[in-house]
């Protein structure tokens, strides 16, 4: 008879800990990182707000030529209502005139 040998699985080595200067070198390295991901983020925000303004201006100098023709526009309106009256004025001065 012959049997086959199983062996029991062994456990791992576990990693010796890290002591506490290295912990501490990882965790500033991780801030490290953070703060200048954080500072590349606020100088993205700052270029999007700068770029936000020039886009703002723009619409308010159109905004400013929109309202100016929209100035001339209601000039011409009403001098045009001013000739229509006069017109009016004047036609029924003429029908008054021949019914009479």
């Amino acid at each position: 008879m012959s049997a086959e040998i199983i062996p029991f699985p062994t456990r791992p080595v576990a990693a010796p800990e890290p002591s506490g200067e290295d912990r501490l070198r990882r965790a500033l390295a991780a801030l490290d990182a953070a703060v200048t991901s954080q500072r590349a983020a606020v100088a993205d925000w700052r270029e999007s707000l700068a770029q936000l303004g020039e886009t703002m201006n723009g619409l308010g100098a159109s905004l400013g030529r929109y309202r100016d023709g929209l100035a001339r526009l209601d000039g011409q309106v009403g001098a045009l209502n001013g000739q229509a009256v006069a017109l009016e004025q004047w036609a029924d001065a003429v029908l008054a005139t021949e019914q009479s």
